[in-house]
């Protein structure tokens, strides 16, 4: 092979190396966000702070802001984790799926991460996370259903009233230490929640 020759693989036309998530990173991020739901459940997400953060974690403090600007965007990716596992377990679903299946799937999910999920609705905090976990979970309404032509309620109004009464009925049930399984509570989503919604103001998407 000449000097100018480039070597096979940057050659055009041979695939790329597939980039895989640095393990090390991860794994330091799942310390760190375990560190911080156990801290927060224990004294008050307020009281922790980065040092109390990295010590629970057994990570260096200077390693933290390798990651993250501070304790705010560490939970902020919290969420977004939380986020995107829902909308995969979420995205096979259709309009005419069975609401029990998909509010059991729901809470199923949140029985499995119980911990995390008091932390991201519980306490003042949780109110800067709203917004983010509003906009996702009306995301994932409107572009299941649209508006019932005879009715009055606009799709966004029911989409809300969805999504925010969802949310409050999983805070409830882990305030309570979960006393009816989540296949309980699928049904009672459907009956408390999705089904008048769904009879008033939506109807499944055509396009």
């Amino acid at each position: 092979m000449s000097k100018n020759t480039p070597p096979p693989e940057s050659r055009q036309g041979s695939p790329e190396p597939l980039l895989r998530p640095d393990l090390r990173v991860l794994r330091t991020r799942r310390l760190l966000g375990n560190a911080l739901v156990t801290l927060a459940l224990e004294r008050g997400y307020q009281s922790v702070n980065i040092r109390d953060i990295t010590e629970r974690a057994q990570v260096g403090y200077a390693t933290f802001f390798r990651h993250y600007r501070d304790k705010d965007q560490l939970l902020h990716d919290l969420l977004e984790g939380v986020l995107e596992e829902l909308m995969t377990l979420l995205e096979p679903l259709s309009a005419a799926a069975d609401p029990d299946r998909t509010g059991t799937l729901v809470f199923r999910h949140a029985q499995e991460h119980s911990d995390l999920y008091r932390v991201l609705l519980g306490g003042q905090h949780a109110l800067e996370l709203l917004p983010r976990a509003l906009e996702v979970g009306i995301q994932g309404v409107t572009a299941t259903f649209q508006e019932r032509p005879d009715g009055c309620i606009p799709l966004e109004v029911a989409a809300h009233h969805i999504i925010r009464s969802f949310m409050a009925l999983i805070e409830w049930w882990l305030a309570h230490d979960t006393p009816y399984p989540p296949e309980t509570m699928g049904r009672i989503f459907r009956q408390l929640i999705m089904q008048p919604t769904r009879e008033a103001a939506l109807a499944p998407r055509r396009d």
